[in-house]
């Protein structure tokens, strides 16, 4: 686990981080006590979580190396996560050592970490942005000075739908995300949902009323509509594992047991 003696500067170790729990689910070292405290909170409740957060990288890996198999050379990765082993990054760079990647966020924990973590990291660059807001990165200075947006971009919105609380406005943030994309990007994009089991809805809110954000499960339909002015690329919306499988891994058993959707949808 982290050394809480020598935590990154003005990170605060009492108040539960939403990117940190999912670090601590993932096996990662970039976590602290009350962090773990919620996680294992989480973990009684759905047994299932470390396997849903571990499918969830596992799409956002497998959707990062298709685009950059592509040709997609630019990826803008916004929302609560660490940049930790095997994020875009480092998926990227596996197919294009010349990808450029930036990490976008609004939290300024998340921001302390990634900066700590990316020091001296090619390629890379870390900017604040708001994810009610997220075609803002694409006016940011930093960022433009790393990526071309005359050129395709693909964009994660990992695990960032499902923390705004309006469906209309989340769909507005989509909309607005992609009239700033030039024709030809990429969204790629998880959501929680409640579908397989919708009165778990409750619990699991109590669990993270501590942490430094809530999050609102919804139903496919909604989910689709959220992102509906993207072209969605096949399998369409479907359980992370479910998402154009790596056929050399065993299959999740219960795929609708991760509560999260997914896809990569195309700007045309």
């Amino acid at each position: 686990m982290a050394d809480e003696r020598w935590p990154p500067a003005e990170v605060d170790l009492t108040t539960p981080n939403t990117a940190r729990i999912y670090d601590y689910l993932l096996g990662g070292k970039d976590n602290y006590a009350a962090d773990r405290e919620v996680a294992e909170q989480l973990i009684e409740l759905i047994p299932e979580a470390r396997t849903a957060a571990r499918e969830n990288h596992a799409f956002i890996g497998r959707a990062v190396r298709l685009l950059a198999r592509e040709g997609v050379r630019q990826f803008i990765d916004i929302g609560s996560k660490l940049p930790a082993r095997g994020n875009v990054h480092e998926v990227a760079a596996e197919v294009a050592p010349d990808a450029a990647v930036v990490f976008a966020d609004g939290d300024p924990v998340v921001l302390v970490h990634a900066r700590a973590l990316l020091a001296g990291t090619p390629r890379t660059a870390v900017a604040s942005c708001d994810p009610l807001r997220p075609e803002t990165v694409t006016r940011d200075r930093q960022v433009r000075a790393l990526i071309d947006f005359e050129r395709p971009v693909a964009c994660v919105l990992d695990r960032v739908l499902h923390f705004i609380d309006d469906a209309a406005e989340a769909a507005a943030a989509v909309r607005r995300l992609h009239d700033a994309l030039p024709p030809g990007s990429h969204l790629v994009f998880t959501h929680i949902t409640q579908d397989p089991e919708p009165e778990s809805g409750g619990d699991v809110g109590k669990v993270f009323k501590p942490t430094s954000g809530h999050f609102w499960g919804r139903s496919r339909a909604e989910i689709l509509d959220i992102v509906g002015c993207f072209d969605l690329l096949e399998p369409g919306l479907t359980y992370t594992p479910q998402w154009r499988p790596d056929p050399s891994v065993p299959a999740v058993e219960h795929p609708e047991r991760t509560f999260t959707l997914a896809g990569v949808g195309r700007r045309r």
